[in-house]
């Protein structure tokens, strides 16, 4: 593909912990050196247009590909199988084998309800309006509102039972929060 760039030899001769760690606003027509913040060996393209999310009203978003070589550590978080994040939590969710357990009872849930219980405990105590869990958990493409949310966690309440439904508490006319229970 004729629009591709390797950075190898560039980004190998750069430092490039510091400016990993660097985030600023950028300007509509400021033109940004990336290969202070790929690994060495990456390979970055244009993302098909069809690929980006459409917002209402604004203009096209424009967004690369960064392909790593697989023999190359990633420098991104990875998650360790094994022990979920919050062993002391009685509602558990690892991430990596996709399953959740309340007080040692694994729980059923279907993909939606799986990737929002992983959010919202993912962020304990931080209040969620329905317009944040609908973009951050269905996707900007998603076509429709609170609603869907409420029936999610009411949906989500029924499979935590009775014991344990209050951990994700309703903040009144602002959305949802995760509190986690305290072991008795």
């Amino acid at each position: 593909m004729a629009n591709n760039r390797s950075l190898s030899s560039v980004a190998a001769a750069r430092s490039t912990d510091s400016a990993r760690h660097r985030l600023r606003a950028v300007d509509r027509d400021e033109v940004v050196d990336v290969t202070d913040l790929l690994p060495p060996g990456a390979t970055w393209l244009p993302a098909p247009q069809h690929a980006l999310p459409t917002l209402p009203g604004r203009p096209p978003m424009i967004g690369y590909l960064v392909l790593v070589p697989a023999d190359e550590p990633s420098l991104l978080p990875v998650a360790e199988p094994g022990e979920p994040e919050d062993a002391d939590s009685l509602v558990r969710v690892d991430t990596v084998r996709r399953t959740a357990e309340v007080d040692g009872r694994p729980l059923d849930l279907t993909y939606l309800e799986f990737e929002l219980l992983a959010h919202l405990v993912a962020h304990p105590h931080r209040v969620h309006t329905r317009d944040q869990l609908v973009t951050t958990v269905w996707g900007y493409g998603h076509v429709g509102d609170g609603r869907t949310v409420d029936v999610h966690i009411a949906r989500l309440r029924r499979k935590l039972g009775a014991e344990h439904r209050d951990a994700i508490r309703t903040v009144r006319r602002v959305g949802y929060k995760y509190a986690p229970p305290t072991g008795s």
